[in-house]
C-alpha cells in the first residue's frame, strides 16, 4: 500500500509492504499516480516526497502482479504505465528519500526526481536487459542525458549494481546522508515547499525543458516492452526467475 500524508506543503507518499521489500502492484500504482495526478492542481501540495521502509526503498515491480495486469489489458492501460506517464507530467518538485534497495523501476523514476537522498545502504540496479526486456520510465533518454552513455549503460544495459556514492558521482543522487536520510529528505522537501509556488514551477519547468521528447520515449519503450513480453528469451529468463523467486 501507499501510505499518504500532508505536512507543512509536502505530501509524502510512502511505499508500505515491507514483506515483500515494497515491491510495487497494481494497486500501488494507481495509487502513486492519482497523488502525483491530484497532486498538479492541489494548492496545498507544493512538493512530493517518495521514500520507503528503513533499508529498502523499493524492489520493483511486483512481477507476479504485473502479469496478472498484461494478461487482461494492453500494456499502455496497466497501473504502471499510468505511474510512468504521470511522472512524466508532474508539475510539482518530487523528492525521494531511498534507504536500502531501489531495483528497476525504484532506479528509474529517480531520474524523474528534483532532489535525490541516499544512505549508504542505497543499492540501485535496473534487471531489464535479464529478464529480456528494456528499461522503462525515459531512462533510456534520461539517463545517457544524466550521466553520460557508458554510464547509462552499465546501469540499464549491463545492470551493473551502484552504490550511493556512485551513484552520487554520476549525478543520480544529490547528497549522501550518514544518519536519518529521510528526516534529510524532507527538511529539504519543506525547503522547496515554503518557497514561492509560481516561481518555484516556474524555474523547474525551465530546467526541466520540453519534456515532450520524455513522453515520446516513455511511449516508445512501452511499445517495445510489450513486444518483448511474449519473445521465447523474455518468456525463459521470467520462468527462471520466478522458479528462483519460488525456491
Amino acid at each position: 500500500m501507499i501510505r499518504k500524508s500532508l505536512q507543512d506543503g509536502v505530501q509524502i507518499l510512502r511505499l508500505d509492504r515491507p514483506e515483500k521489500k515494497n515491491a510495487l502492484t497494481g494497486a500501488m500504482y494507481t495509487e502513486l499516480a492519482e497523488a502525483l495526478e491530484t497532486g498538479n492542481t492541489d494548492g496545498e501540495v507544493r512538493c512530493h516526497l517518495i521514500c520507503g521502509q528503513p533499508d529498502v526503498f523499493t524492489a520493483g515491480n511486483d512481477i507476479g502482479d504485473f502479469l496478472q495486469y498484461a494478461g487482461k489489458v494492453a500494456i499502455s492501460e496497466t497501473p504502471v504505465v499510468r505511474f510512468l506517464r504521470a511522472l512524466v507530467r508532474n508539475e510539482k518538485p518530487l523528492v525521494a528519500s531511498v534507504d536500502g534497495i531501489a531495483i528497476g523501476v525504484g532506479t528509474t523514476l529517480l531520474m524523474h526526481c528534483d532532489m535525490v537522498f541516499a544512505s549508504r545502504r542505497a543499492f540501485i540496479r535496473s534487471p531489464f536487459v535479464d529478464l529480456g526486456l528494456v528499461p522503462e520510465a525515459g531512462s533510456s533518454l534520461l539517463g545517457p542525458q544524466l550521466m553520460g552513455h557508458a554510464r547509462a549503460f552499465e546501469l540499464l544495459c549491463l545492470g551493473n549494481p551502484m552504490t550511493a556514492d556512485k551513484a552520487a558521482q554520476i549525478g543520480l543522487v544529490n547528497e549522501i546522508v550518514e544518519e536519518d536520510v529521510e528526516t534529510a529528505a524532507l527538511s529539504c522537501a519543506r525547503q522547496i515547499a515554503a518557497k514561492p509556488p509560481e516561481a518555484m514551477a516556474l524555474s523547474r519547468k525551465l530546467l526541466r525543458g520540453d519534456t515532450q521528447a520524455v513522453s515520446e520515449r516513455v511511449e516508445e519503450e512501452i511499445r517495445i516492452f510489450a513486444e518483448r513480453l511474449t519473445a521465447p528469451e523474455t518468456i525463459a529468463a521470467f520462468q527462471t526467475f520466478m522458479s528462483k523467486k519460488k525456491a
